[in-house]
């Protein structure tokens, strides 16, 4: 038989309810929040519930009885008047072993619970399509009673049919979200053999190495996860064209040795077949007037303002600039050629990126012919870091476009059932305060809205999840919230979780993440192991 370790307290003021309880237990007696307690209740039954808060309490009926009782405030009293004084607990009742959800009694017996009733407690034993996301330990402080259990998220929730996408956020550094998104979709590699993934490395060269082996990988976590703990398999990185190089953090030497390898190659863009990528740098431009919008169907139709014989972004260049010094009677004003010119020519123009000759395909390509030919298992990262932001949000764009034409079959290829997309500082792209006439924001909306039917899954991870538009976060069926500040629980987006838990995510620990998913009956504070590839020490 369980440890009974105290019983319901159901008062007038505190009393016991279909969803919460409140118990007594010793003031000595160790619990800590997201520990899962056991009820006894009616017809055999038996109610399980995570707590949620502890609260100390004496017979002291205001301060000033406490100081009182110290002889009226001598600190170096040693034996005041004794206080009655005890803990109770503040339960959310997550399950009940026979459905019934009336309130549990006064005086009920209240134990820890064994592994196999947390698992049952917590929905984790009704999980089919496991895909690890961490481990779990319940009753930390206690040698003898301390269980740790490995989590599993049911795969159609998080890839489909019956859910998609993933949030993470959490302060830079210490949330540790790359890692984390790192750790699900090597997850999904190895459970999964259908999926293809498309990385974007945004931040120096984090995600530069992630087939070669870690020296720190925790092997035995690893498997105790049912995972190999190695690193990704099928890798190719993608990093922007220089004159003989790319543009990346990644060493020279590295550089050198992926190119050799047959592991990277340099993306460039050609007028010719990228012109109508051009709206993805107006991006960030509010145009609400749709001028822009305009001039970009000009050019991709070719017919008005003499562009049909335009081949390079040279000749692109000198077309605008010719149409921003002269008057015209059309209806796009030389003002608004202007303000094309000044976008497009900071963007383009002395960008080697933007090639005006044909590409050696044996080190070059073009993404769009790179990623339309991904298959399942392939991991696609795409280097980004070094860029400026309108030129990320270029190359983000074309690739989101890209993928949608992968999936609506109109390159005749069979795709992988799902892609995975990952992108890490997604507020750049899909942020609240990103213009509503944004092509990216277009697209992304369109993916977390309608993608799960496609195959098409956002991994998205920023800082701040107040900061992402809530359409986003909002058909997100999995959220991982790390470490992050004060300020932040108090937005709205925070507003569902209780005040205890809202307090933990500012001191949760490097590795820690709570979890919130539709297969879970409550909220899950996880912990994952190092990444298992190799990570670059600054």
């Amino acid at each position: 038989m369980s440890e009974i370790i105290g019983r319901v307290a159901a008062t007038e003021k505190f009393p016991a309810t279909m969803d919460k309880f409140y118990f007594w237990t010793d003031a000595d007696f160790r619990l800590n929040a997201f520990d899962v307690v056991k009820v006894a209740h009616i017809e055999g039954s038996f109610s399980f519930g995570t707590v949620e808060n502890i609260f100390h309490i004496t017979d002291a009926k205001s301060f000033l009885t406490n100081y009182i009782s110290c002889d009226f405030g001598d600190t170096t009293l040693d034996a005041p008047t004794m206080r009655v004084g005890m803990n109770y607990v503040e339960v959310a009742v997550s399950f009940n072993t026979k459905n019934i959800y009336t309130p549990v009694k006064n005086d009920s017996p209240v134990s820890l619970a064994e592994a196999a009733e947390i698992e049952q407690a917590l929905g984790l034993d009704k999980i089919k399509n496991k895909l690890p996301c961490g481990f779990l330990k319940m009753y930390e402080g206690h040698a003898a009673r301390e269980i740790t259990l490995p989590v599993n998220l049911d795969a159609q929730f998080i890839l489909g049919p019956e859910g998609a996408h993933l949030n993470i956020s959490g302060i830079s550094g210490l949330a540790a979200k790359t890692s984390y998104a790192m750790f699900l979709m090597k997850s999904v590699q190895e459970k999964f053999d259908d999926c293809a993934f498309i990385i974007f490395n945004v931040k120096g060269k984090d995600l530069m190495a992630i087939h070669k082996p870690s020296d720190e990988t925790p092997a035995q976590i690893y498997q105790a996860l049912n995972l190999s703990g190695e690193p990704f398999e099928n890798v190719r990185y993608y990093a922007p064209r220089d004159d003989e190089t790319v543009t990346s953090y990644l060493p020279p030497t590295d550089v050198v040795d992926y190119l050799r390898g047959g592991l990277m190659k340099k993306f460039a863009y050609v007028y010719e077949d990228d012109r109508e990528s051009l709206e993805m740098l107006f991006a960030d431009i509010d145009d609400t007037t749709q001028t822009m919008d305009s001039i970009i169907s000009k050019i991709i139709d070719a017919n008005d303002y003499d562009f049909s014989g335009i081949s390079t972004w040279k000749s692109f260049l000198d077309k605008v600039d010719e149409l921003s010094r002269r008057g015209n009677s059309k209806e796009i004003s030389v003002l608004s050629w202007r303000k094309f010119k000044r976008i497009v020519n900071k963007a383009i123009k002395n960008d080697k990126m933007f090639v005006d000759r044909q590409i050696d395909k044996q080190h070059e390509c073009r993404l769009e012919d790179e990623l339309k030919q991904i298959c399942a298992g392939s991991v696609s990262v795409i280097d980004i870091a070094k860029l400026g932001t309108d030129k990320q949000a270029f190359v983000f764009g074309d690739v989101l476009k890209t993928i949608y034409k992968l999936k609506l079959g109109e390159y005749e290829i069979t795709p992988p059932s799902k892609i995975i997309l990952f992108v890490d500082e997604l507020n750049k792209f899909a942020g609240k305060d990103t213009t509503k006439n944004s092509p990216i924001l277009r697209q992304l909306l369109d993916v977390a809205e309608r993608g799960r039917s496609l195959g098409i899954i956002l991994f998205g991870a920023e800082q701040f999840r107040s900061a992402i538009h809530p359409r986003v976060t909002g058909n997100c069926s999995t959220l991982a919230f790390g470490r992050t500040n004060v300020l932040e629980t108090t937005t709205k987006d925070y507003s569902a979780l209780p005040a205890t838990y809202k307090n933990i995510l500012t001191r949760l620990e490097q590795g820690e993440y709570v979890i919130q998913n539709p297969i879970f009956r409550s909220l899950l504070k996880v912990k994952f192991p190092k990444p298992a590839y190799k990570q670059f020490k600054e």
